[in-house]
């Protein structure tokens, strides 16, 4: 069989790498890929990103699969060209991605259907929105309504803060959000105290199966300091989602989620992410959804995943997930992300690298922002790298990642160095 992967990031790298193990995968396909799956001869990067011509592609080659990366290919609709044209595709349709495409559609979902976060309102208006910070104080969550590509959350600590989010988001765009029909809106949320957590689980439209739990790392700097990025590293298991929290997360969150959507009439099929808030009592509430894998997630997750990925998402689409049970290693996963220089906001392109180690069982990079010119790799977006080790323990998986990235150069190279910190210290 042959199978589409559509993105370019480090995400679609390790679900490329994942498929390509199958028993029944010929070639993998991926759209348009990056130089990591440039330089692997089980992949072939194809370079088209319009959703047409992606339709057109996966006719021409009797693309047994396909399987969506980014959220915004979901945002475009790709799912819902595919199935139109009878191609098999594992994501959810447009109107269901507004779950991620629409902070403000996500929240008065959960409102409607009673599913457990932050008191918020939206604004359109900067005026009231400041005036509504001002009258809420500090700390405060100011959300981007569109995507930004992880970017277009601001957890705003001071009043100043929150006002400046609040003007590039409204004003000046300078988190460069694709705003929504409508024009820029801005979610102004209430602040929540907790562990967050990465809950992340397979939907066929009416069965749910959750795949390992996984912790991401939002902010830049060592200490969780600095501002958030689309994330810097993450580990899994996540201890924090422990059985009783896991079991929350299914009962009051997920399944009122994908049950809520198939009442409103958009049943949601694909990855379904919630970003969850954990509190000192074990009560998770949903801090955003996603609507498809987290980067870099799914990165750790794929390496401990011992199912075979096609047969999974064949069956997901087949609606037939209440027959899945996936396997996992049991060792941890963890996945250092190495960032380009001036990320978040103003990533450099261009520069060379070198010193990549050679693939392991326990050992992988995958690549994200790189490039192949001229047979060199050079970067090419904010995040670069995601050197990602497995071990018997957290330490131990942190120690091998740390291992393996260092004598990998690039100039401005910008990584974290306590990845799995809250992990390490249980």
């Amino acid at each position: 069989m042959k199978v589409l992967v559509l993105g370019n990031g480090g995400r679609e790298h390790a679900l490329a790498w994942k498929l390509a193990q199958g028993e029944r995968v010929s070639q993998v396909f991926v759209a348009p890929g990056n130089g990591g799956t440039a330089r692997d001869p089980l992949l072939k990067n194809i370079p088209i990103t319009d959703v047409k011509a992606l339709a057109d592609f996966a006719e021409a080659e009797k693309i047994a699969l396909t399987v969506v990366g980014p959220e915004a290919y979901l945002a475009a609709g790709v799912v819902d060209e595919f199935r139109a044209r009878g191609l098999r595709i594992f994501g959810p349709t447009k109107a269901a991605a507004q779950l991620e495409s629409s902070k403000a559609f996500a929240k008065d979902f959960m409102k409607r259907h009673g599913i457990p976060t932050a008191a918020y309102e939206v604004f359109s208006d900067a005026a009231a929105a400041h005036a509504y910070v001002d009258a809420q104080g500090a700390p405060i969550v100011i959300k981007a309504d569109g995507l930004a590509a992880g970017k277009g959350v601001v957890v705003a600590t001071s009043l100043e803060q929150a006002h400046e989010a609040i003007d590039w988001i409204l004003a000046d765009n300078k988190l460069g959000v694709v705003h929504n029909e409508g024009g820029a809106r801005v979610v102004i949320e209430q602040f929540l105290s907790g562990e967050e957590a990465s809950f992340i689980v397979l939907c066929d439209g009416k069965n749910v199966v959750s795949l390992a739990t996984s912790q991401d790392h939002k902010r830049l700097l060592d200490g969780d300091e600095g501002p958030n990025t689309g994330g810097m590293g993450a580990y899994s298991p996540a201890p924090v989602v422990t059985p009783n929290v896991h079991a929350k997360a299914m009962h009051e969150i997920i399944m009122p989620t994908i049950q809520g959507m198939a009442r409103d009439g958009i049943p949601f099929t694909g990855f379904l992410y919630a970003g969850l808030m954990i509190d000192e009592h074990g009560q998770p509430r949903t801090v955003e959804f996603n609507t498809r894998m987290g980067d870099p997630e799914t990165q750790p997750i794929m390496m401990r995943l011992k199912s075979d990925l096609l047969e999974v998402l064949l069956q997901a689409t087949d609606g037939t997930l209440d027959q899945v049970e996936l396997q996992w290693d049991r060792r941890v996963a963890l996945g250092v992300v190495m960032a380009a220089h001036g990320y978040p906001l103003s990533p450099r392109k261009g520069d060379a690298i070198t010193g990549l180690p050679a693939d392991a069982e326990d050992a992988m990079v995958f690549h994200a922002g790189t490039a192949e010119v001229d047979g060199q790799l050079q970067t090419s977006g904010g995040r670069v790298l995601c050197v990602t080790a497995l071990g018997e323990s957290v330490r131990k998986a942190q120690q091998l990642a740390y291992d393996s990235l260092v004598n990998i150069q690039f100039e401005g190279k910008q990584f974290r160095r306590d990845i799995g910190h809250r992990a390490v210290k249980r």
